[in-house]
């Protein structure tokens, strides 16, 4: 059977937080009655994060343990993973235990409205982050704002990798060229520029209790300027090549206004 959600899950040397982030997921998932499978890749890990997976999905048969053979990186992973989804949306999540399984389940709610897709924010009314080192934390604001300044869109945390999209959406957006953590950026930007609907709804993040994040703001800063431009580039002279209407006939019952998620932002 079709699961209703794929959850992509990347994972580097995590073994002592993704059995945590496993098992609440899938018991959140359980509960709620929503058919899922958690793809779990595991990118080039030196410690027990994949023995940690394969040990729980002996006795979870939603799980799944995919390797990430090739080029490494955050993104690649993310790339990876979702080649093996099977459902009929595809939300990102983190195995540090910084997301919230509830916040999993809202955002699906909300997708089955009708949206193509939905963001998570920290950063709007009923968001919260704990925990977040005040450096990265004022260097986040300042990339968002400038992301929400150039695009002009309703919208304040691109940065985080929390977010869902449905099937068609991902099929749109590529092909995905970003190979570390600025995939965050550009999947959210290529959805909106190509015209996909989104709504926005708070979140909270938690900052990891274990392992050490693999974030390096110094090499990143350049990587997230080139995706931006790109798609800015993309925006201002693709001439609509790449927007959904040219992908897709408009789907009946879906959501005709993109800036409908403008007063959620």
């Amino acid at each position: 059977m079709t699961p209703s959600l794929s959850v992509v899950i990347p994972a580097r040397n995590e073994e002592g937080s993704v059995a945590s982030t496993l098992l609440d997921v899938s018991a959140t998932l359980r509960r709620e009655a929503i058919s899922f499978e958690l793809i779990v890749v595991n990118d080039a890990s030196t410690d027990e994060t994949a023995a940690r997976v394969e040990d729980l999905s002996e006795s979870y048969p939603e799980i799944r343990l995919v390797h990430n053979a090739g080029r490494n990186g955050f993104g690649m992973a993310i790339r990876r993973g979702i080649e093996e989804t099977r459902g009929e949306a595809v939300a990102i999540m983190m195995a540090d235990c910084s997301d919230s399984p509830e916040d999993l389940v809202a955002c699906f709610r909300k997708l089955q409205e009708g949206y193509d897709c939905v963001f998570g924010s920290r950063f709007v009314k009923g968001g919260r982050v704990i925990d977040y080192p005040r450096h990265k934390l004022m260097l986040n604001r300042m990339a968002n704002l400038f992301i929400r300044l150039l695009f002009g869109v309703p919208f304040n945390d691109f940065t985080n990798a929390f977010k869902l999209y449905r099937r068609e959406v991902i099929d749109g957006m590529q092909p995905l060229i970003a190979p570390h953590f600025n995939l965050t950026v550009e999947m959210p930007l290529k959805a909106i520029i190509r015209g996909y609907t989104f709504a926005t709804l708070p979140i909270s993040w938690t900052n990891r209790k274990t392992g050490i994040s693999k974030l390096k703001i110094k090499e990143m800063g350049s990587r997230y300027l080139f995706i931006v431009l790109y798609l800015w580039l993309e925006r201002s002279l693709a001439r609509g090549d790449y927007h959904r209407r040219h992908l897709y006939a408009p789907a009946s019952g879906r959501v005709s206004e993109r800036r409908r998620s403008s007063a959620e932002a």
